[in-house]
């Protein structure tokens, strides 16, 4: 047992020192930033920014998805519990036999104020 512990004892320093010299970090990222979005420098006065290839694509792919979202969101089905139910309990309604046509009465006039001549 004693040969083992002084084995792992002189094994610890070195693995520790191995450990501080494998760390990564420290060193200086690829892109730095230089103080401009995009790392696009401002353009001069009068001149057009020149598009990349796949910038078209991007906003015309993104746009359409939106549009075919939005059509899609407006036009769902309508699946809520509460619209099954209503319509369950309209069919068994009817199959009953019960009217649920609202007639609506004549309105009695003779209370109505008479317009002035």
């Amino acid at each position: 047992m004693l040969p083992v512990l002084r084995a792992c004892a002189r094994l610890s320093p070195r693995a520790t020192r191995l450990n501080l010299i494998k760390r990564g970090g420290g060193e200086h990222p690829i892109n730095e930033p230089g103080g401009y979005l995009f790392g696009e420098k401002p353009l001069a006065a009068g001149e057009k920014r020149v598009k990349e290839d796949w910038e078209t694509i991007w906003v015309w792919g993104w746009s359409a998805f939106f549009v075919i979202g939005a059509v899609g969101w407006i036009y769902k089905p309508d699946n809520s519990l509460s619209t099954w139910a209503y319509n369950e309990a309209k069919r068994r309604l009817e199959a009953d036999g019960v009217n649920l046509d609202y007639e609506k009465t004549p309105i009695c006039t003779d209370y109505l104020p008479k317009p002035k001549a």
